[in-house]
């Protein structure tokens, strides 16, 4: 169980940056980017900009490979979507449950 909270604490450290979050949207955009394409939209040093993709990479978040000389990044959706089950959907299906029979109370009278 710690191994998995380690994983998770490293998740949300990970996303908690504004600029790894910026990295993320790039990345989102288009896949399979160098560190110069990455670079080129953030106002920090190259070196900066490797430390927040060190993070990223470790929290699983970025997933890399080497393509000659290059290196380039891709978004790993995995984690994100273990957090959106693990956290957020479980509160949104009460909520979706409750817009419907509001729905159904409203098409359907007062008999409902």
């Amino acid at each position: 169980m710690a191994e998995r909270r380690d994983d998770t604490d490293l998740l949300f450290k990970a996303l908690a940056d504004p600029s790894r979050r910026k990295l993320l949207d790039l990345l989102h955009e288009q896949d399979g980017r160098t560190l110069n394409d990455l670079c080129e939209h953030l106002d920090m040093t190259r070196q900066g900009v490797t430390q927040h993709l060190d993070l990223l990479e470790a929290a699983n978040l970025v997933a890399t490979i080497r393509r000659g000389r290059e290196k380039l990044h891709f978004l790993n959706p995995v984690p994100l979507q273990d957090i959106y089950e693990r956290w957020i959907a479980k509160f949104e299906e009460p909520r979706l449950q409750a817009l419907h029979s509001l729905k159904q109370r409203l098409e359907g009278g007062n008999d409902g």
